[in-house]
Order: structure tokens, then sequence, then C-alpha cells
């Protein structure tokens, strides 16, 4: 049995779960997600838990049971913490500055790249070389810093570039002289 899948998800207070035939929809203080099973797996709520059910013992249906309970359970922990990711930026001249709700980019090419906010995310520039990004979706925080990562990652000789906090980039060493 998928260890994953077999877990209860608890629903905390402020969090409601409902459950209509292969949607399930969870709204808590922070927003509103929804997720769908396409019936792949039986979600039910019992005692204030979310449990997630297979069918059979195939193979695809152990990997959809595990998928969906985390999935479910990544959308109640986003709806009640939200998800964050934070870059670094390093570089002589590059910078990044908050523009009303989007993101003002000067990475050393000849003109400033924008980057326009998806619904449900928000950006923070606490410094001119840090970047926060917090939303209630793991998988849309994860692909927009990703993305924004993806503007000037970062280069293996000077280690200059948009990096993850705290990403441990191995420099190589350059040409050397007979």
């Amino acid at each position: 049995m998928s260890r994953i899948g077999k877990l209860p998800i608890p629903v905390p207070k402020g969090v409601t779960v409902t459950i209509k035939g292969t949607d399930v929809e969870i709204k808590g203080p922070k927003g509103t997600l929804s997720v769908s099973h396409r019936g792949r797996v039986d979600v039910t709520q019992e005692n204030g838990e979310v449990i997630v059910r297979r069918f059979d013992d195939s193979r695809q249906s152990k990997a959809f049971h595990g998928l969906y309970q985390r999935l479910i359970a990544n959308s109640v922990k986003g709806v009640t913490e939200g998800y964050r990711k934070q870059l670094e930026i390093e570089g002589v001249g590059y910078r990044v500055a908050l523009a009303g709700k989007d993101l003002n980019m000067s990475m050393g090419y000849s003109h400033p790249v924008v980057y326009k906010a998806p619904a449900g995310i928000s950006f923070t520039v606490p410094k001119q070389t840090t970047v926060i990004v917090e939303g209630v979706d793991k998988q849309v925080v994860g692909q927009v810093a990703a993305e924004i990562r993806a503007v000037r990652p970062v280069e293996p000789y000077k280690g200059k570039g948009i990096r993850y906090l705290g990403e441990r980039v191995v420099l190589k060493e350059g040409k050397s002289a007979k």
C-alpha cells in the first residue's frame, strides 16, 4: 500500500473541504484551491480528516493514490499557511525592483526585463538583490520562481545570475596557461 497515500489529511480549523464528484474544493483564510482527481481514487471526509483510497492494486492506481493525497495535502497547507520561494541575485549591476505588482529586473541585458505577476502570486523585494515569491498554490509558486530564475541562470565560472536562497553553485575552473 502507498505509504504516502494512506496518510489521512487533517483539516485545520477555518478550512472547509467540499467534495463534489471528482472535484475537491478547499477554502481557507488565504484563498480557495481545487483538485480534480478524475475518478482515479476515492476521496472521503471523515472525523475532520480527508482520506484518499484507491480502487485496486494496479501500479497506476498506487501512483495516483500517493499523487492525489499529496495534491490535496499541499492545497490544505497552501490555503492555511501559503508557500514562498526566495531568490537571490548576484552580479555587478544586477538588481530588481517592484513596478506595481510586477518585477522590473536589470540583468545585464540592453533592456530591463519585466515579469508580470500571475493571478494569486505576490512579489516582495526586501533588497535590490532579493525576491520573495508568495502564493497559495505550491505548483504555481515553484513555476514562477523557476521562470524568474531562467531570466539569468547562474553561470558556472563567476557565479553571477539568479539563484534560489541557499543554492550551492560549484564554480568551474577557468582556462590555465601551460
